[in-house]
This record gives C-alpha cells, sequence and structure tokens, in this order.
C-alpha cells in the first residue's frame, strides 16, 4: 500500500510541475507552483519525512507564492 501511495504522490508532483513549467502567465504560475508546493508536502509525508514537509509546506505552498503576487502586484501598480 506504501508504494502505492508514493507512486500516486510522485505521479501528483511530477504533473504539478509540468504544470508550473507550461504556463506562461506569471499569475497563473504562481498559483501552479502553490499547488506544486503542497504536491510536494505530501509527497514528503508519504515519505514519512515530518520536517522536510513542513518545510517544504511553508516554503513551497505559502512564502515563495505569496512573495510571487506581492511582486506581481507591486509591479502592476507601477505599469498601470
Amino acid at each position: 500500500m506504501t508504494d502505492v501511495l508514493q507512486a500516486l504522490a510522485t505521479l501528483l508532483v511530477a504533473a504539478s510541475a509540468v504544470g508550473v513549467v507550461l504556463n506562461r502567465d506569471p499569475l497563473r504560475q504562481a498559483v501552479a507552483f502553490a499547488f506544486f508546493g503542497l504536491a510536494l508536502f505530501l509527497l514528503f509525508l508519504v515519505l514519512q519525512a515530518p520536517d522536510v514537509a513542513l518545510s517544504a509546506m511553508v516554503v513551497g505552498a505559502f512564502a515563495y507564492p505569496m512573495m510571487t503576487l506581492l511582486t506581481l502586484a507591486k509591479v502592476k501598480d507601477r505599469s498601470g
């Protein structure tokens, strides 16, 4: 059962990574990256690495996408 969960989590990470790469709009890319961070969080939980999972959740699913969104908002304010 563990092998199946690991395979599914790995496929979820791979699919969300492709989604990040294929997005060309920075806003959509930031949202896709947040899902990628959540997928990594799930993968690390399945691999029984809770400390790495928590780090991945904070950085990948929250901090980096939030900084990207704030930067996009600041650039939009200056250009518009």
